[in-house]
């Protein structure tokens, strides 16, 4: 009883935080939020990780997020590959498929623009990449908190490459509630500071690795 009683009440510390956390985005002025999103990212860009990436796989943002669109258009004018997430339909679960432009993208599951994996190539092993983390919040270790679907959980559970978080100041937190298997970013952008954080020696063994090569995904 004690276990299901907390349980809940994480359940509703996060529902709280996250109702919390998109009060303040929503009330962001929107020249404050683009002096903000164009800090966030000339820090992000002169990260080692982002300069060494041949392949950037990175959340579509919405209004409220840390502005990726801008991100998407530095990395091609950079030279890299660039991969966004496409949510199975039914499934808690997503693909990375690779775009060309920002054309290659539609609406898709929630509103949010989405590639199209029967058009765009869908990636089954990201070798030189860096993954860009959405998060409601984030804390000083390196925990975030979603927007409670699991999707990006569920990736980074088989993801093994440097995974960094963006963030407004004004969304951190000391803390945050996570599980055993949650995995920490590497890194935190925010615009006003970059912290690291220091990865544990043994992560938790990940499950099947994505696709096997050869194997359809089309819309379910």
């Amino acid at each position: 009883m004690a276990e299901l009683t907390t349980r809940t009440d994480i359940r509703i510390i996060k529902r709280e935080l996250r109702a919390r956390m998109k009060e303040i985005r929503r009330g962001m002025d929107p020249a404050v939020k683009a002096r903000k999103d164009a800090a966030i990212l000339a820090k992000l860009a002169a990260l080692p990780e982002y300069r060494e990436a041949e392949l950037l796989l990175t959340y579509v943002s919405t209004a409220i997020e840390v502005d990726t669109l801008a991100l998407i258009r530095r990395a091609f004018a950079d030279g890299k590959r660039v991969a966004v997430p496409y949510c199975i339909p039914g499934r808690i679960d997503m693909l990375f498929c690779e775009i060309f432009s920002l054309g290659d993208l539609s609406p898709g599951s929630f509103g949010v623009l989405e590639p199209d994996p029967e058009r765009q190539p869908v990636l089954a092993a990201f070798p030189k990449s860096l993954c860009i983390l959405p998060g409601l919040a984030f804390d000083l270790r390196g925990y975030r908190l979603g927007y409670g679907k699991g999707y990006y959980d569920r990736f980074l559970s088989r993801y093994r490459g440097p995974a960094v978080g963006l963030c407004y100041n004004a969304c951190l937190q000391t803390a945050l509630p996570h599980g055993r298997f949650d995995r920490m970013a590497t890194a935190l952008v925010t615009e006003k500071f970059v912290k690291r954080f220091p990865q544990p020696a043994h992560p938790a063994r990940p499950r099947r690795m994505f696709r096997k090569e050869g194997e359809s995904y089309g819309r379910r």
